[in-house]
């Protein structure tokens, strides 16, 4: 299972440099992953009926409980066949649905593949986390695909819309998912076997899991978003919105049935919004002229179906559910197919303009015959053996979970939904393909014109619907393992025929009261127009979403205003009001000790003033200079507390800074402005002095409050022990949290990257200028009375014994003070005051590549050797260790980690690089261009 999980997101990566190589036949090819899977569950159906589940463990993150688990059971193996059968499906109708040459397609190509690999995975999972993770990349990727075409309001509206609802649902969802791993179990299996205990915890962890279900599957209030996918291309719609992520939500619902069936509301929210959904959804399917709004609004209204079975929660009900989901499954598959087909083969949808397709397209019109009428529930198709057993399980429900008004009530609400359902099926194949008289609006047949292959799937799907509804017996056979596990009576089994029942009696009186429905069309549609709509679910939405627009814009007007005192200013205050009042009054009792020993008071004394004189100087590079002294003061205050390393790294750091400073300095003015001293001011040093004031209250209470040994102390055995160093800053950085690490520096990569991208915007016209000019003769280099002598003598003299310190703190600070981080910055420092010698062209000499290729080097260089270890057995940043002795050098020992910090030692280069030519060299062209145009 997991392979065939990652053959999906392998496919999907592969996806687009197969379409740009393949074009459309590109799907063919994708076609073979899910139809692998498909042929893999099928070879599982003997397990499966037997009540064997297949089960997969991987061990991920052993240490805290993390696994991903994979389990296949008689729920997961149905949804499992049809994500796989529709999806590879689905990729075929695509080979010959969208032109040659679309430009799209690489996109729409590896996020279709991804979506079925999600949807694979949100089936097959058996960790609520990881079901999770795969539910919320379903959203994402159903975002991507409605929003297909991007330069459409409607698609981007619709994408929004969708991603929005769906999203918060599932936001619900993962609250109630941490409910319950927290009071029972992650993984799912073991929750079936030890639910958590009743309790108020327990009801709302259910009623969270439920709207995360009733929004995937857009049930009242949130079934308007599923109408608005309609903008996506019709594969889409026939894939994610019938046969699979509509159906998550119903997967979810019978999931955790087993568990919260007696849960307080959760039967009443389910039955109650179902009947609703499915009433509401028939009722606009048939105002609709747009036959895939029509079917869309149809899919609603099938969904409201399946949910009410799932909530009524009995073996029948169950079995019933699940044969619904296969029926739903392949008929709506094949309509939203065969809508596809009409709108390509005509250019239109409209159900008033079409006429006499059953003529041009007799093949399309049989297979979408046989569906519908399977929808409407006509025997002998699998659609009439689902809705007889749903009508035969809501029955017995007046006698088991339900009470005898609530189960007669839910037998009418279906009875209802389903002569609904027979109306607008018999609507949709009348508007497509039935020859109208000649007082229609178009008394002429439709021109017909489509690929003969696009009728695969609609023929393929419609023939197994067919088939299915005499297949009732092993249709129970496999789906009775599941129902098992559901309270009741033992249920009939699947079958065309039971006998004079009233579950037949009622199937009959929905199809003869649809059809006659169909039959008085036109004044239903009249009395349908009089009826006032009391609420738009839509509506409020747009509203709402219009108000919080509003909202958001007066709220960013009133805190955003553009003033970083005022930002400042705010963050302060909540510190000081919130955990800096706690922490005050936590103060009593603590324990504080100023100082060990005099040359602490002393350092901490010279950093005080500094920062007082920081804050009076008048002069900006003045200031500049007492700010670096407190940095000083801060490295000094390190190495007294017998923490060399951390010293040496803030001296390099400071001094960097420092030289920084000075630069941007030269494009700001000599002194700062002088300011009258207004209350504003006194309000700015009191509330710098209550900061002040907070801080140190909630570093001393933080310091008492510990009541624990901290886990440091292992650090200095367990460096040596399991990172073969002496050094434990370096070996924490590189190996005890090295993941820490290797996130940082990728964001510092990143960040690093944006901020030279926005340089170069900002200085590219500077750049052409200047080295126009300079071509010109009219800008030469740094002249030479702007450089100094002996400052070049000296660069001269130390720049290459810095680059030898900068190796030597590489290499040694395994075991002694260094590391990559402080070689870097070494090395930096050598190129700073080779710039500062000599300018940009010495710059450039010194360094002649570029920065962003260092960054780039040094972070794949941290990858690989992350990943190294999985070559050798290992896992991922393991280190190990090689001892040599050498003739000269004697005994020599290599670490492993040594390899990712090199790649730390490059990043911090290349971001070195990165600053000094933004922040020195660049300001270096626009001063000298400025100069040249003066």
């Amino acid at each position: 299972m997991t392979l065939l999980l990652l053959a999906h997101f392998v496919a999907a990566a592969a996806a687009p440099g197969l379409t740009k190589l393949l074009d459309r036949r590109s799907f063919l090819v994708l076609a073979l992953v899910p139809a692998a899977t498909f042929c893999w569950l099928l070879a599982q159906t003997a397990r499966i009926t037997d009540g064997h589940p297949v089960v997969e463990h991987v061990s991920w993150v052993p240490t805290l409980g993390m696994d991903f688990d994979l389990r296949l059971g008689t729920l997961q193996w149905l949804l499992g066949l049809l994500v796989s059968g529709v999806g590879a499906l689905a990729l075929v109708y695509c080979a010959w649905y969208f032109r040659r040459g679309d430009p799209s397609l690489w996109r729409f190509t590896g996020v279709f593949t991804a979506f079925a690999g999600a949807m694979l995975g949100l089936v097959l999972a058996d960790n609520l986390l990881a079901l999770y993770v795969f539910w919320e990349l379903t959203t994402v990727f159903s975002y991507t695909l409605i929003g297909h075409n991007p330069v459409r309001s409607a698609n981007r509206r619709a994408a929004m819309q969708a991603l929005l609802v769906t999203t918060f649902g599932g936001l619900a969802m993962l609250v109630g998912t941490v409910i319950i791993g927290q009071t029972s179990s992650y993984t799912i299996s073991e929750v079936l076997v030890s639910p958590p205990p009743a309790g108020t915890l327990t009801t709302t962890a259910a009623l969270l899991m439920l709207l995360g279900a009733l929004t995937k599957s857009a049930q009242i209030p949130f079934h308007f978003w599923l109408p608005g996918a309609m903008a996506a291309p019709t594969p889409v719609s026939a894939y994610l919105h019938a046969a699979s992520m509509v159906k998550a939500g119903i997967y979810l619902i019978l999931l955790l049935e087993p568990i919260f069936a007696d849960a307080p509301g959760w039967r009443p929210v389910l039955v109650v919004l179902g009947l609703w959904t499915m009433v509401l959804g028939g009722w606009r399917a048939l105002r609709q002229d747009d036959i895939k709004l029509l079917l869309a609004y149809g899919t609603v209204s099938q969904l409201g179906f399946m949910t009410v079975l799932s909530g009524i929660g009995t073996k029948s009900a169950g079995l019933a559910a699940l044969a619904l989901v296969l029926s739903h499954a392949l008929f709506k598959s094949v309509l939203f197919f065969t809508v596809g087909i009409i709108d390509k083969g005509t250019g239109t949808r409209d159900l008033t303009q079409l006429n006499g397709l059953a003529r041009s397209a007799p093949v399309l019109a049989v297979a979408a015959t046989l569906s519908a009428a399977s929808m409407a529930g006509l025997p002998p198709l699998v659609g009439f053996v689902a809705k007889e057993s749903a009508l035969t399980a809501a029955i017995e429900s007046a006698h088991g979970p339900l009470s005898t008004t609530a189960g007669w009530l839910t037998v009418v609400g279906l009875v209802a939904g389903s002569m609904l359902t027979v109306a607008y099926s018999a609507r949709f194949v009348w508007g497509a393909f039935v020859t109208k008289g000649a007082s229609r609006a178009a008394p002429s047949p439709t021109p017909f014109a489509a690929p003969r292959a696009l009728l695969i799937a609609p023929v393929l799907l419609s023939l197994t619907t067919l088939a299915s509804g005499f297949f009732g017996d092993p249709l129970t056979e496999l789906f009775q393992p599941y129902a098992t596990t559901l309270p009741g009576a033992e249920p009939e089994h699947l079958a065309l025929w039971h006998g004079l029942t009233p579950a037949l009696g009622l199937s009959l009186l929905a199809i003869t009261s649809g059809l006659a429905l169909f039959a008085v069309r036109g004044p239903f549609a009249e009395l349908q127009g009089r009826v006032p709509q009391v609420v738009d679910a839509e509506r409020v939405y747009q509203r709402f979403m219009r108000a919080l627009d509003r909202f958001a814009v007066e709220v960013t007007a009133l805190s955003q205003g553009g003033s970083l005192p005022t930002y400042l200013g705010t963050i302060f205050l909540v510190v000081i009001l919130l955990p800096g009042v706690v922490a005050a009054s936590a103060l009593p009792g603590s324990q504080v000790r100023l100082w060990d020993t005099s040359s602490q008071a002393a350092v901490g004394l010279f950093v005080i003033v500094s920062a007082i004189l920081s804050i009076r100087g008048r002069n900006r590079l003045q200031s500049v200079m007492f700010v670096g002294l407190t940095g000083y003061g801060l490295a000094l205050l390190f190495h007294l507390h017998g923490a060399p390393d951390l010293a040496l790294t803030q001296v390099l750091v400071e001094t960097f800074s420092l030289v920084l400073f000075v630069l941007v300095l030269r494009k700001l003015p000599q002194d700062f402005r002088r300011r009258p001293r207004t209350h504003r001011r006194y309000w700015k040093v009191a509330l710098s002095g209550a900061i002040g004031l907070a801080i140190s209250a909630l570093v001393v209470v933080a310091a008492n409050a510990r009541i624990h040994e901290p886990i440091s102390r292992a650090f200095p055995r367990e460096a040596y022990d399991f990172g073969h160093g002496r050094n434990v800053v370096n070996v924490t950085l590189v190996d005890i949290r090295a993941w820490d690490t290797l996130g940082e520096i990728s964001v510092l990569v990143a960040a690093a990257t944006g901020i030279a991208s926005l340089v170069f915007v900002r200085t590219q016209d500077v750049d052409r200028s200047w080295t126009r000019r300079r071509n010109q003769g009219q800008i030469t280099p740094l002249a030479r009375e702007r450089r100094s002598v002996i400052l070049e003598t000296a660069t001269r003299l130390v720049f290459h014994v810095m680059l030898a310190l900068s190796v030597y703190l590489l290499f040694s600070g395994h075991n002694q003070v260094g590391g990559g981080f402080s070689g870097g910055l070494v090395f930096g420092l050598a190129l700073l005051v080779r710039y500062l010698a000599g300018g940009r062209e010495e710059l450039d000499r010194a360094a002649p590549v570029s920065a962003g290729l260092v960054l780039g080097a040094g972070l794949v260089v941290s990858a690989v050797s992350a990943l190294a270890p999985l070559a050798f057995g290992g896992t991922v940043l393991q280190s190990a260790v090689l001892e040599v002795d050498l003739p000269i050098w004697g005994h020599v020992k290599i670490v492993s980690a040594l390899g990712f910090d090199i790649g730390v030692y490059l990043i911090v280069i290349g971001l070195a690089l990165d600053v000094v030519r933004s922040l020195g060299a660049g300001i270096d062209r626009q001063s000298e261009e400025e100069e040249a145009t003066a």
